[in-house]
């Protein structure tokens, strides 16, 4: 599909995100507190950061360490990678984080200790998938190329009969694909198409920060451990589990706000016209799971609401589940849908039918 020019719909003639978005923004001013992030997002960076870094420093100081706990040390490494990317790079990336901007940028610089790069991040999330949600050829996370079947709007492929085997092993590889081909492909690609989160970056620095940080980011993770004397094998397989870990997490995580049966992957028209508003258009391609579990709730970073997050990223997601009844409430007195599923494994079984409806062959009628 072509990048035509879309247009979301402005006719809401009942002005449901008009009086959702007063209803948000009386909670904020009726209980005096700011949408951006407090003590609690405070106190779960620095455990994420400390599930981060603190398995990596003992694994490299601690002598004769047995090889189970290496291994255990980079899965929890993994975890904190996840939790990093999630909690704190995500929120300020989305300039959420703090209401300082040195501060949203300082913490969305993290993703460059987890293999990315923040233009690239900003442009294929904020701008791409954020705008253009579960529209195929526009929206790069329903986009794994001709190995995933993602939308019905994608090109069948007989081998997708079995994605639904093979998907989840392939989620394990995302941030690994960060750290060596994805990040110079999305930049060669934005850059020529002019694509930017605010300020176009001149391309000349745009490509020194990319190279000077995937350089910083090897020699942390790759020759730090080599130069202390660690084994090439022990180093690949503690970077590949590190990866592998966060990258499932990461992946599972995301594919359960939009690539699920309660989920729509509209098309525009011949016009490039959109049927619904965009925030009517969030509500018919997002999906929360878990919303009263307190765990996946801390840990995913409030990414079990993403109905709530679509539709106020600039708001962090400590507030989410005060928001998320006052969202709910409007989308059903407006009669909009309000997807969502009670738990985190029936998420994860109602994705795994949606990868084997979307792998069979299409009818020709479809």
């Amino acid at each position: 599909m072509s990048k035509q020019a879309l247009s979301f719909s402005r006719k809401d003639p009942a002005k449901f995100f008009k009086t959702l978005n007063k209803r948000v923004n009386d909670y904020f001013k009726e209980n005096e507190i700011k949408r951006t992030g407090n003590w609690k997002l405070y106190t779960k960076a620095i455990v994420m950061f400390s599930l981060l870094i603190v398995p990596a420093v003992l694994i490299l100081t601690i002598d004769g360490l047995p090889g189970w706990a290496q291994i255990l040390g980079m899965v929890i490494v993994g975890v904190g990678m996840a939790g990093v990317g999630m909690n704190v790079m995500h929120d300020a990336n989305h300039g959420s984080f703090s209401s300082k901007k040195w501060v949203n940028k300082l913490m969305g610089s993290s993703i460059y200790i987890l293999a990315g790069n923040d233009y690239n991040w900003k442009v294929q999330h904020n701008v791409l998938h954020h705008t253009y949600t579960n529209i195929q050829g526009h929206d790069e996370d329903i986009d794994a190329g001709r190995v995933i079947r993602f939308s019905k709007h994608a090109k069948w492929y007989s081998f997708h009969k079995y994605q639904r085997f093979y998907a989840f092993f392939l989620y394990g590889l995302l941030t690994a694909n960060w750290a060596i081909t994805t990040d110079f492909t999305q930049t060669y690609r934005y850059l020529k198409r002019k694509l930017a989160y605010g300020k176009m970056p001149n391309p000349a620095t745009q490509w020194t920060k990319l190279i000077i940080g995937k350089i910083v980011y090897y020699s942390i993770w790759v020759v730090l451990p080599l130069a202390l004397g660690f084994k090439w094998w022990e180093v690949l397989l503690g970077f590949l589990i590190m990866h592998y870990t966060a990258g499932i997490i990461l992946s599972v995580i995301f594919q359960l706000a939009h690539v699920m049966p309660n989920t729509e992957t509209p098309v525009p028209d011949e016009q490039g016209n959109m049927k619904n508003t965009w925030a009517i258009h969030q509500l018919f391609t997002t999906s929360n799971f878990s919303p009263k579990n307190w765990f996946v709730e801390f840990y995913t970073g409030g990414l079990n609401r993403q109905v709530e997050h679509h539709l106020f990223a600039h708001i962090s997601h400590i507030h989410y589940s005060k928001l998320a009844k006052i969202v709910k409430d409007t989308a059903q007195e407006f009669s909009l849908p309000y997807n969502e599923y009670h738990t985190f494994w029936q998420a994860v079984a109602e994705h795994y039918n949606q990868l084997k409806e979307l792998g069979q062959k299409p009818s020709l009628a479809s």
